[in-house]
């Protein structure tokens, strides 16, 4: 039997890959661009809580979708049905494009790049050593402290096999892993309870997560947050300092800048950055990264989802706005290259321009001076949800650990804090910038127009003078 992944998008019952790039040329023709997206996925999870296995999830899906663009209009269609007479009629959805002003630009470049193994996650360990995982940690995580009361594990994966073919007889493949581990901590004294979270995964194998050290990492930072939580007191509330720590907190440049930055809401001239090309809209120091080319990583992609290998885009550099993230069709209609962020969740979906792993590259300050300078404010260690309007660029978000800062030191944990403001303004009031660039460890999940992405973020340690703290003191 073939080990060839693509086995599984073309079959002599069903589609062969001839008959892909025919279907496609016919289908397509006189469009300005398009693809024919091929795509099959399996995916699986497990969910260990009150300790035992609750919920145990496997499944397989394959489709395509079949998208053609003529101006700034897109036909799509899609079906989860790798067939012939399937993409025949779905091809008939092209017919309300306008063939006359075709011009199409060039098939993608090629890329010699690999980010990540081929090889599927799911098969390799046995489900009955993946649920002994989850009882492992379960077991472990109440072992630490008499104060856990619950622990809640989910480990999951998915694995999905690629074929992009465009009507000019470039096809492209890609082959994508993708693992997670959550871990969940309840503790509970005097009757308070509170809860710590960690999670981690990325484009790799499953033997990364079965490593007992990384495991156990995962329970003591989940312990120590619910524990630090049990302490915590009323967040203050007004204008204030905020230092921002390392890693997962770059989810709120993820959120009130990135979004921005992305190539349809500036074409359309809805974003808080559009048309500000060369301007200064960041403090001196402030460089923003997108960059979809770093091995392994959760929002990594080696192609992205219209065939363009994936790149390190500046997008503000010293404060200055560079660029914008581009798809194809947004790239063709402003005049500039693709950037390889056309991004979509599945077959079902035509691809819209998307982050990869959206980060600020580190500084010079050192991150135990940037508390001292800040002096009195709080400390965001970590965050929890967070909503922007793309518009204005106003944010909340909410934090799941954090502190006082008093004297230039860290004081008491605060529960309830919120931060607010708006992207165009926080960047600006950015006064230092830590050495310790960190990159989240794996879970960012990013929301666009109905579809969800896996994303990356990070972050070195950041003083913003001036946010706006929610919080519930009297």
């Amino acid at each position: 039997m073939s080990t060839d992944p693509r086995r599984f998008l073309y079959r002599p019952d069903g589609l062969d890959p001839d008959a892909a790039l025919r279907l496609t040329a016919d289908a397509l023709k006189g469009c300005d661009d398009g693809e024919l997206y091929l795509q099959y996925t399996a995916s699986e999870s497990f969910g260990f809580d009150d300790g035992r296995l609750k919920t145990a999830d496997f499944n397989t899906q394959a489709g395509f979708g079949l998208r053609g663009v003529s101006g700034e209009t897109t036909a799509f269609a899609q079906a989860n049905e790798l067939s012939e007479g399937a993409i025949r009629r779905a091809a008939e959805t092209m017919a309300v494009l306008d063939p006359s002003r075709a011009q199409r630009p060039g098939p993608p470049r090629r890329t010699n790049a690999k980010l990540y193994t081929d090889a599927d996650p799911l098969s390799l360990i046995p489900f009955a050593k993946k649920v002994a995982l989850c009882q492992q940690i379960d077991a472990a995580a109440r072992a630490r402290d008499p104060r856990v009361a619950q622990v809640s594990v989910m480990l999951a994966g998915s694995w999905s096999v690629i074929d992009i073919v465009r009507p000019d007889g470039f096809v492209a493949h890609d082959v994508r892993p993708l693992v997670r581990l959550n871990v969940q901590i309840v503790v509970e004294q005097n009757g308070r309870r509170e809860t710590g979270y960690h999670g981690l995964g990325g484009r790799y194998l499953y033997d990364d997560l079965f490593d007992e050290a990384t495991w156990n990492r995962a329970i003591d930072i989940a312990l120590a947050q619910a524990l630090v939580n049990l302490d915590s007191v009323a967040a203050p509330a007004g204008e204030m300092t905020v230092v921002l720590g390392p890693g997962w907190p770059g989810v709120l440049l993820h959120e009130a800048v990135g979004h921005g930055l992305e190539g349809d809401f500036n074409r359309k001239g809805t974003s808080a950055f559009s048309g500000r090309l060369g301007e200064r809209v960041a403090a001196p120091g402030v460089t923003v990264i997108d960059d979809g080319a770093i091995g392994a990583r959760r929002g990594s992609l080696t192609i992205d989802d219209e065939g363009t290998p994936t790149q390190r885009n500046v997008l503000i550099e010293d404060g200055i706005l560079k660029s914008y993230i581009q798809d194809r069709l947004n790239a063709r209609l402003m005049g500039v290259a693709p950037t390889g962020n056309g991004r979509r969740e599945n077959f079902s979906y035509a691809p819209m321009p998307r982050m990869t792993n959206t980060f600020m590259l580190g500084g010079k300050d050192d991150p135990g001076e940037i508390l001292a300078r800040a002096k009195n404010g709080i400390y965001a260690k970590s965050f929890g949800g967070g909503q922007v309007d793309i518009t204005s660029g106003k944010f909340v978000f909410s934090c799941t650990e954090a502190y006082r800062i008093e004297n230039g030191r860290l004081g008491a944990p605060i529960k309830g804090a919120t931060l607010i403001g708006d992207g165009p303004t926080v960047l600006t009031k950015v006064a230092a910038i830590g050495d310790d660039l960190a990159l989240d460890e794996g879970i960012g999940i990013c929301g666009k127009g109905g579809q969800s992405v896996p994303a990356g973020v990070g972050l070195p340690t950041l003083l913003v003078e001036g946010l706006t703290v929610g919080g519930t003191a009297a």
